[in-house]
């Protein structure tokens, strides 16, 4: 099983059976789908259960990991999904909902932009403002907006001027040179509208009025004061929906065992746009511990200071205020209490979540190492280190050792070896070599010594291990074999005087931890061989050639990637990346006179 399938796994297990949001990750962690759940244990278990369409099963296949949002109601769940689609503009979203999924108004990214109402979001092809709760909602807007913003309204560039450049509502770009400032202007000015944060258009509208009223046109006028209408009434239906512009933080932490969850939800125009979750070991007092946490997270963080922080009661708010220079705010009933309290409920939850995933890893590690021990009859094996060799025909032969602490790999502990004593493929005295090295260095430093020591082989790897260790460094480690089947998959533990197989349930953790050690293992010498390789290979060819120093070797390696690619090459290649004529000459007739060689 894979280590993504693993967390998913303990992940599902302590999902909570509340309302809420799930946002699912791929392997790049970006979020390609955010969804709501009346309760989110059984709607995100759904996903890794059972049959489904084509799309949910590609879906399915590219998560790699996901996070979620407890909310209070499957309503507050709905409006948080469609912020979050908002923010991440998630790729499946658009594909899982289909002409259902909700309509956008976008400027395009073009040297004369346009405006229009869209159901599909690509990126890095505009500015996309919504989703919006229906196409109404989204193509009166539109609308609106083309009265009063001069964008291109022509999907392909005419060669003449048309009616909306005589009625103002287009500035001509297919006839006239219009300035990327006039342009940059307009998306500003737009922008600000759709995300309520400015009133200009109306302040400009009401402008124009007075002066089309001044100069007697009072039918320009009048249209004027319409527009003024429908914008003043467009925005306080945002308003009502939003209820609330002040910029806040909600701020809400919970203690258990040691360590201290803060939640910060970030509330923008009325709508919890993203949250914040830091996991705190509690080294002081909770309340000093949140003291130092909230003056790092504006000062140090850099976090932008909002109109508004908003305390859990309990806390002292002077305190805070000396470290933080915005308003402070202890809720005591209605709606902004249950955000706070929301806030300790998301703490309270991600704790006893991180707490239940640590029982359930140490289950699959320490359990599976203890599990180990008990069949070998040998205390448990906190440290072990793990051997294999490398060698294709006794070309070039190299061994390496993995550490696995708690269950665990510690790759500060890996180590490669080349071999130096052996000639020819002889897996046995390379194997001899290689524990001989280890250990006496371990010895002469007084590194901490392994409990077991594992060997990619059968009992001859192990009699040799043993003998060095025993015979020749007086050193008492138990040593086990792994052997393979014909698959290459692992498939006996093997240990004692006669290598007897230890019975083993395949399925069990320890078994599985073990697949781990001799797989990783193997990888790493493989890697270190294959490096050793390309390594050994190029040194044998060019360092004979005269004129090609360390420099110059570096340049064309860098260059070519292979002996292989520099023999293919063209003399004018060579010379390009500023090798000599004579010795670009030279080089090409070395490697091929080696080449005829060697064949």
């Amino acid at each position: 099983m894979e280590e993504y399938e693993v967390r998913i796994k303990h992940k599902l297990a302590v999902l909570p059976m509340e309302p809420g949001c799930y946002l699912m990750k791929d392997r790049q962690n970006e979020i390609i789908y955010v969804g709501k759940a009346k309760n989110l244990r059984n709607r995100v278990r759904s996903y890794f259960t059972g049959a489904h369409d084509e799309k949910t099963t590609r879906l399915v296949a590219e998560i790699r990991d996901f996070e979620f949002i407890v909310t209070s109601t499957e309503i507050e769940s709905l409006l948080l999904e469609l912020t979050l689609i908002k923010k991440h503009y998630p790729r499946y979203n658009i594909l899982l909902k289909d002409d259902k999924s909700y309509p956008f108004i976008k400027i395009t990214k073009e040297k004369h932009p346009r405006l229009f109402v869209t159901r599909q979001v690509k990126k890095n092809t505009g500015k996309y403002f919504g989703p919006y709760p229906n196409a109404y909602a989204a193509q009166e807007t539109k609308k609106l907006l083309d009265r009063i913003i001069p964008f291109r309204k022509c999907n392909k560039m005419p060669d003449r001027l048309c009616l909306y450049y005589h009625i103002g509502q287009c500035l001509g770009p297919c006839v006239y040179d219009v300035e990327e400032r006039e342009y940059q202007e307009m998306i500003q000015t737009v922008s600000q509208f759709l995300n309520g944060e400015d009133t200009t258009i109306v302040e400009d509208l009401k402008v124009k009025m007075a002066e089309a009223s001044e100069a007697l046109n009072f039918e320009q006028a009048k249209e004027y004061r319409d527009l003024i209408s429908h914008v003043e009434s467009l925005m306080f239906k945002q308003k009502m929906m939003t209820a609330d512009m002040t910029v806040r933080d909600i701020f809400g932490y919970s203690v258990d065992k040691g360590w201290m969850c803060v939640q910060v939800f970030f509330i923008r125009r009325g709508n919890l746009i993203e949250r914040n979750v830091t996991m705190i070991p509690l080294m002081e007092d909770p309340k000093d511990a949140f003291y130092n946490f909230i003056g790092q997270f504006y000062q140090l963080d850099q976090h932008i200071l909002p109109g508004e922080v908003h305390i859990q009661p309990g806390l002292d708010i002077d305190v805070i205020r000396s470290v933080v220079d915005t308003k402070i705010v202890q809720p005591v009933r209605g709606k902004k209490r249950e955000m706070v309290d929301l806030a300790v409920k998301n703490a309270d939850i991600a704790l006893s979540s991180k707490f239940e995933i640590i029982k359930r890893d140490e289950s699959r590690t320490i359990k599976a190492i203890e599990e180990v021990g008990e069949a070998m009859g040998i205390p448990t094996p906190i440290r072990i280190e793990a051997f294999d060799n490398s060698n294709i025909q006794g070309v070039d032969p190299v061994s390496a050792m993995i550490s696995f602490v708690d269950g665990k790999p510690s790759k500060k502990d890996y180590r490669k070896y080349k071999i130096k004593t052996v000639s020819g493929p002889d897996d046995y005295k390379s194997m001899a070599e290689v524990v001989r090295r280890r250990y006496t260095r371990v010895l002469r430093e007084q590194l901490p010594l392994p409990d077991l020591i594992i060997v990619d082989g059968g009992k001859g790897h192990m009699n040799i291990v043993t003998s060095v260790l025993q015979d020749e460094l007086g050193l008492d480690i138990p040593v086990a074999g792994l052997k393979k089947n014909a698959k290459h998959q692992t498939a006996e533990l093997l240990y004692g005087d006669n290598a007897d197989i230890i019975p083993l349930d395949k399925k069990s953790q320890a078994f599985y931890l073990l697949q781990r050690i001799q797989d990783e293992v193997h990888r790493f010498a493989i890697t270190f061989h294959r490096q050793t390789r390309q390594k050994t290979g190029l040194q044998s060819q060019l360092d004979t050639i005269p004129g090609i120093g360390p420099k110059r070797k570096q340049q064309l390696i860098k260059h070519f990637g292979s002996t292989k690619r520099i023999k293919e090459a063209k003399q004018e290649d060579l010379t390009a990346i500023g090798i000599p004529k004579g010795t670009a000459t030279l080089i090409l007739e070395t490697l091929n006179e080696q080449t005829e060689k060697q064949s």
